[in-house]
């Protein structure tokens, strides 16, 4: 029985990698090129897999999957800061116009 687990495991670990390997971008995978890695896969199918995941795969695109990154402070976040600078600017210009009527 835990032969045959470990036999699924190492099938579904294989076709993983494959898919994996497939559905990553060519211009993002890392080391070298994607069809090298397929072939890796593809012929070690355990090994070449756990390569894939350590040295090919590429990176996430940001932080932890489902969670958006949001600034944590308003003066972080470069909308608040660009509404701040429009607003300074606003305020200059409204005085220029009421000294120099």
């Amino acid at each position: 029985m835990i032969k045959v687990a470990g036999a699924l495991v190492g099938i579904a670990f294989y076709i993983y990698s494959i898919i994996d390997v497939l559905r990553s971008e060519k211009s993002h995978t890392r080391t070298l090129p994607k069809y090298v890695w397929l072939l890796i896969v593809i012929v070690l199918p355990i090994i070449g897999g756990v390569i894939w995941l350590l040295l090919g795969r590429p990176w996430p695109a940001g932080g932890l999957p489902g969670r958006k990154s949001e600034p944590s402070a308003p003066d972080d976040d470069p909308k608040f800061l660009r509404k701040l600078d429009d607003d300074v600017w606003i305020d200059k210009m409204r005085k220029r116009r009421e000294q120099n009527p």
